[in-house]
């Protein structure tokens, strides 16, 4: 699914952030609950992670993370290595991907930084200092990842 233009408004969005701001929609369509569960094509729908842009330049990027969908998500900004592909991460514990290589997080529903996930209506942020390379953009809640919510971003 492609970027919409038509952003759905949140009550929480931030006024201002500085560098350069890449807005993710966080979507699932289908009718689940609150907990963050469901596989795709389960209770809980297809799953995507939207952006915006997919190449940024190198310096302070701010992620604005709208959750569109019925469920709650996140956003976690994690390292690629080199010849790995966003979606290819292997996955672990609690159907999720590791997050060592994590550079930073919007997962607090109306603020900044890391919290217990971005709820359905609600928008999360972060501002990070990003090196050259590239990155993979992820919903890191159990199954998410699985149903497709990553994508890659390229800062040059």
């Amino acid at each position: 699914m492609p970027w919409s233009s038509g952003r759905v408004a949140t009550p929480c969005a931030p006024a201002s952030l500085p560098g350069q701001v890449v807005h993710i929609q966080l979507i699932s369509m289908g009718s689940g609950g609150m907990g963050g569960g469901g596989m795709m094509g389960g209770d809980d729908g297809p799953m995507q992670l939207v952006a915006d842009r997919t190449t940024v330049t190198a310096g302070r990027v701010s992620f604005v993370a709208d959750n569109t969908g019925g469920i709650t998500h996140e956003l976690v900004v994690l390292q690629l290595a080199a010849g790995q592909r966003a979606g290819e991460r292997a996955l672990g514990s609690g159907d999720r991907v590791d997050e060592a290589s994590s550079v930073g997080e919007a997962s607090r529903s109306c603020a900044a930084g890391t919290g217990e996930g971005i709820r359905p209506g609600a928008a999360g942020w972060v501002s990070l200092d990003l090196k050259p390379g590239r990155y993979e953009l992820v919903c890191n809640l159990k199954h998410h990842y699985r149903a497709g919510m990553y994508t890659e971003l390229d800062v040059e």
